[in-house]
């Protein structure tokens, strides 16, 4: 309720609206942390070496706070209202959103037993793949409506965030959003059809209409 303050997300009444703002914040609380409950006691005991589960663990840990979506949030509602180049953006979206897109990608990496250059190859997608989602968010913020979106529409605008349109337009934006989905496969390149559920998230990030 404090940042964004929406009425409504997927076109139902967000938690504020429905149960108030201490719910709202102590739910958001509570499901953090039951996702590192059940990291560290997975319901279905596994053959994960510890350290792997270990990796996992800060790798989530790290995308949810300071250095991953509490600081890109952070940057994000402090440059509200002022003028931000292109580096800066790219923080502010690849903190506040990419880093949990991006450490998901990571997790089911290290999980899947990826080492080396398989493992960066699919942490530099799950990079780009995470400013690809918030690029088209960007935009369907202007171009989309609520009836479709399932929330409000040109509320960046409103409140002067930080975007890509805003920044360069929506034409070179749409073009960027195109190039960027370019390069977010191109970090597949090694893989073979095991790679092929990753591609088609990328091209759905960028076809999604809500």
């Amino acid at each position: 309720p404090a940042m964004d303050d929406d009425d409504l997300r997927r076109g139902l009444p967000t938690c504020h609206k429905e149960y108030g703002e201490a719910i709202a914040i102590l739910a958001g609380d509570a499901l953090l942390n039951y996702a590192f409950e059940i990291l560290a006691n997975p319901p279905q005991k596994t053959s994960i070496a510890m350290e792997t589960a270990l990796e996992v663990i800060r790798t989530i840990g790290t995308a949810s706070g300071v250095r991953g979506m509490v600081g890109g949030q952070a940057a994000d509602v402090l440059m509200e209202g002022k003028s931000v180049d292109k580096e800066a953006l790219e923080f502010i979206h690849t903190h506040k959103t990419g880093a949990l897109i991006k450490a998901a990608i990571k997790a089911g990496a290290l999980l899947g037993g990826a080492k080396g250059a398989q493992l960066e190859s699919l942490d530099r997608f799950g990079y780009h793949l995470g400013l690809l989602f918030q690029i088209k968010d960007d935009l369907l913020d202007v171009e989309g409506d609520q009836d479709t979106l399932g929330k409000r529409a040109q509320k960046d605008a409103e409140k002067k965030k930080a975007t890509y349109p805003a920044l360069f337009g929506l034409k070179k934006t749409r073009e960027f959003a195109r190039e960027l989905l370019d390069r977010t496969i191109s970090f597949l390149a090694s893989f073979a059809g095991e790679a092929t559920p990753l591609r088609e998230i990328a091209i759905y990030v960028i076809k999604r209409s809500r």
